[in-house]
């Protein structure tokens, strides 16, 4: 029997979905929630030279490792605690240490395409897509990619214009028909997160109770 509860929130990057699950967190509180983020699983490509990584396509179904990611989520899902893979946006691999990550009763699993995987969408308890327009989502990119991830402005303008923009058209913007929960604004929906809050209290609740 499922022991926790999985909430899948997923959007164009720079949509906002990351502050949606921050702002519930801090409402339910840390020792109930664990935030797992998709671009944790992406496919470690040290095996490859640096040049090679760079031109790769971050925003396809296959750059990521949707098996483990599947794996772990279930694992969290039954109660078991996972060894979380950490990514290094700046080399392009996936780092030797782990997170060692404990079992909690709310789970948000959080990117571009997690509603996208039929697998990861039957464990989901609630599916949520964050809806924000494009030229705010690539101005939060810019900003993200520059001052985080190493990155100049030039190469992220060509990775939006190459692949983000192209794969959000292809398979993210798509995976909305999925959704239960829409949210515009992102985060600062403060209506929509209370509304959301309120429901996955009704599902602990439940849980709890049991």
């Amino acid at each position: 029997m499922k022991r926790g509860i999985l909430i899948g929130i997923a959007g164009a990057s720079g949509s906002g979905k990351t502050l949606v699950a921050q702002n519930i967190y801090k409402k339910l509180g840390s020792d109930k929630v664990v935030l797992i983020q998709e671009d944790s699983y992406y496919k470690d490509l040290s095996n490859i030279p640096f040049n090679a990584r760079v031109g790769r396509n971050f925003d396809h179904p296959d750059a990521f490792d949707h098996d483990h990611l599947y794996q772990q989520v279930n694992d969290l899902l039954e109660g078991k605690s996972i060894s979380h893979p950490i990514y290094d946006y700046t080399t392009h691999c996936r780092s030797k240490n782990v997170q060692e990550v404990g079992p909690h009763k709310v789970i948000f699993l959080e990117g571009i395409l997690v509603l996208s995987d039929a697998r990861l969408r039957d464990l989901m308890d609630i599916k949520v897509f964050v809806s924000t327009d494009p030229d705010i989502c690539f101005i939060r990119r810019l900003n993200r990619d520059i001052t985080e991830r190493g990155r100049d402005v030039a190469s992220v303008i060509k990775q939006y214009m190459d692949t983000v923009r192209p794969m959000y058209i292809q398979f993210i913007e798509p995976s909305k028909r999925h959704a239960d929960i829409i949210i515009p604004e992102g985060g600062e929906n403060r209506v929509a997160i209370d509304i959301l809050t309120t429901k996955i209290k009704f599902l602990l609740s439940d849980i709890e109770d049991t």
